[in-house]
């Protein structure tokens, strides 16, 4: 059985979403990019459904989610949502193993 790590590699590569609980909250996401900060196993996700402690602002919010605390990870189809308002560069992983190609 694949672990968290490995099911999201795998959704980044294929373009597929992820539904998974994080600190309690159900999450629908779309991950972008996986890899590690400061040795930690790290995803950068676009939230485009779901729950959170904050809030889910309406078109959804970029999230930086630690792969090890997330459970009950689902990799299923449905349309891929991504977020053009990345102003920024990432600053969620050091160490990318794999990205989205934009």
């Amino acid at each position: 059985m694949a672990d968290n790590y490995d099911l999201i590699r795998q959704a980044i590569i294929e373009l597929k979403q992820v539904v998974a609980s994080y600190r309690g909250y159900l999450r629908e996401l779309c991950p972008h990019t996986i890899g590690t900060k400061n040795g930690r196993k790290q995803a950068l996700f676009f939230q485009f459904g779901g729950e959170s402690s904050s809030g889910l602002p309406p078109g959804g919010e970029w999230r930086c989610i630690p792969v090890d605390e997330m459970t009950d990870v689902l990799v299923g189809g449905g349309e891929w949502h991504t977020d053009g308002r990345h102003s920024q560069p990432q600053t969620c992983i050091d160490e990318i193993d794999v990205e989205v190609a934009h």
